[in-house]
């Protein structure tokens, strides 16, 4: 179905190649995923398939592809329409009306399907991933996770024989998630679709996969089942690193496998977790804060406080009022009822550079942020907005994406190199409380490492506030004191993170699916818990 032969990629003012002689065959019916750091080319590859690159970005491309028996080289983009569905990392850029039903009709139309045929397939998508209480929804009030499942459904009711999807999942809630790829899963099985997927979140799409593109930084690629890809990456999910920590037969791909392989580690009796309240100062106050769309109450008569030295982390479904809620703490809008107050002013009536070092703010499109024509001059302006050494915000960018160009247009970074580039801004400047909406979209297992340092040092050490709404309970896991999950505009649970994670299966991390009942949520939880009881100290 997907051939590539002898590809090479280098864009234009690149000092090197994206690819070099890359050459893989996609079988008719497979779902497979594309893995590989931040930066290293895997939207690109999604992009050649369909042929935005180079047709729409320019760049020289020696080799071949071709989809379906069509050459890519020699059909554009609209040529393939009708065979290739494809959905970006951010779906909010390929939207072109205003409603959630004129989106997915809006393909169909310019393809002048008949009317009936057009009412059928809207109303199969719309029972498919559940959008059907959205379908007279104005696309600019739903949350990012709603976009991505009506981005989804537009490319699917054109019944494509191949779908590319760039970081699906980046934007959705657990459950969400599985609904999708199960979908997608269904579809592969049942009408021989293809499926490439790019996915950083590889604990969700694992299971999935059939095959694994494996990209590296130098622009060679291997393709391979998951377990022999898996063995040897530097990229993959909790259960994998935790395989390996142990020395498990094999790598395993899913919780069920591994937790089979570890059953022996389950026999004695688990340590139990100790919750620690935090001592630090009230820095953000809300008293019963309620906001609503129209009729749509996003916000109900909320009550909750932030501390120094505290990284929150709020969850809940797409849709719960995680957004709203940070928006009303950031002072974006005035809610209809109830108060809010950081470090005792009113978030509205705060301005300039008083309100840069006491708020800082990344919002779910980063891009919103960035007004300079290159990255080094972003980071220059940075310098002297917050009184800092000359290259240190571009030094701290470097730490968190090594990948980055300095002499690159923002708007040319890949979505993740993008985020990693506000963060290095916006951190720089040292705030109070710093909000982050979705931070790690489009960001790979290194780079989110690093952020994890940088965040628990800038709470911890620096005594400052970190709140984060996230749908990856792995980061979660990883760097939350504390988790409030929210649910229609409700607080429904607040609590320490090993408290509330544990008690929704959904929202667990791998670690704590595998190693349950054992209060574990990370490897790292894991390997000291083990080490701890099977080698007291003291015994030899």
């Amino acid at each position: 179905m997907i051939s590539f032969s002898n590809v090479s990629l280098i864009y234009p003012h690149s000092l090197r190649t994206v690819f070099d002689n890359l050459s893989f065959t996609i079988e008719e019916g497979e779902m497979v995923l594309v893995i590989g750091a931040t930066g290293s080319g895997k939207s690109s590859l999604l992009r050649l398939i369909n042929g935005l690159v180079p047709h729409h970005t320019g760049g020289i491309l020696a080799g071949d592809i071709s989809v379906d028996g069509i050459s890519t080289s020699l059909t554009k983009p609209g040529g393939l329409a009708h065979i290739i569905g494809i959905v970006g990392q951010n779906p909010a850029h390929g939207f072109v009306t205003d409603t959630v039903e004129e989106e997915l009709v809006f393909g169909m139309e310019a393809l002048n399907f008949s009317q009936d045929v057009m009412r059928k397939r809207v109303e199969e998508i719309l029972d498919l991933l559940s959008l059907t209480h959205l379908r007279q929804r104005s696309i600019s009030t739903l949350s990012g996770g709603e976009q991505q499942r009506v981005a989804i459904g537009s490319a699917l009711v054109m019944h494509p024989k191949v779908l590319v999807l760039d970081e699906p999942t980046s934007a959705l809630d657990p459950i969400a998630a599985e609904e999708v790829l199960s979908i997608l899963h269904r579809l592969v099985h049942d009408l021989g679709l293809t499926v490439v997927i790019s996915e950083h979140k590889l604990e969700r799409v694992i299971g999935f996969a059939d095959r694994i593109i494996s990209i590296s930084r130098d622009g060679q690629a291997e393709i391979d089942i998951p377990e022999e890809i898996l063995k040897r990456s530097a990229i993959a999910p909790p259960i994998v690193h935790l395989a390996r920590a142990l020395n498990l037969d094999s790598v395993g791909t899913s919780v069920r496998e591994v937790r089979r392989m570890t059953s022996h580690l389950r026999d004695f009796t688990p340590l139990v977790a100790q919750s620690s309240d935090s001592t630090g100062e009230n820095v953000v106050e809300i008293n019963k804060l309620s906001h609503r769309y129209g009729q749509k109450i996003a916000l109900r008569e909320i009550t909750l406080d932030f501390r120094t030295g505290e990284i929150t982390a709020v969850m809940g479904r797409n849709g719960a009022g995680k957004s709203t809620l940070f928006k009303s703490i950031v002072g974006f809008h005035s809610s209809d009822s109830g108060s809010v107050r950081v470090l005792g002013n009113n978030p509205i009536e705060l301005h300039g550079v008083d309100r840069l070092k006491k708020i800082g703010y990344i919002p779910q499109e980063p891009s919103d942020l960035l007004i300079h024509p290159s990255v080094a001059k972003e980071c220059a302006a940075s310098d002297r907005d917050n009184g800092l050494e000359a290259g240190s915000t571009l030094a701290f960018l470097a730490r968190l994406t090594p990948t980055v160009n300095p002499e690159a247009h923002p708007r040319d970074l890949s979505e993740g190199q993008r985020l990693s580039l506000v963060l290095a801004l916006i951190l720089c400047s040292a705030p109070e409380v710093l909000i982050m909406d979705e931070p790690t979209r489009g960001l790979d297992y290194q780079a989110k490492t690093m952020l994890v340092d940088t965040l628990v040092s800038y709470a911890r050490n620096l005594g400052k506030c970190v709140l984060i709404a996230t749908h990856d309970v792995e980061l979660v896991a990883e760097v939350a004191d504390r988790v409030v999950f929210i649910a229609d505009g409700d607080v429904v649970a607040d609590g320490a993170t090993v408290d509330v994670l544990l008690s929704s299966p959904a929202f667990a991390p791998q670690v704590a699916k595998v190693m349950s009942p054992a209060p574990w949520l990370t490897v790292k939880d894991a390997l000291k818990a083990i080490s701890d009881v099977t080698h007291p100290e003291g015994v030899q």
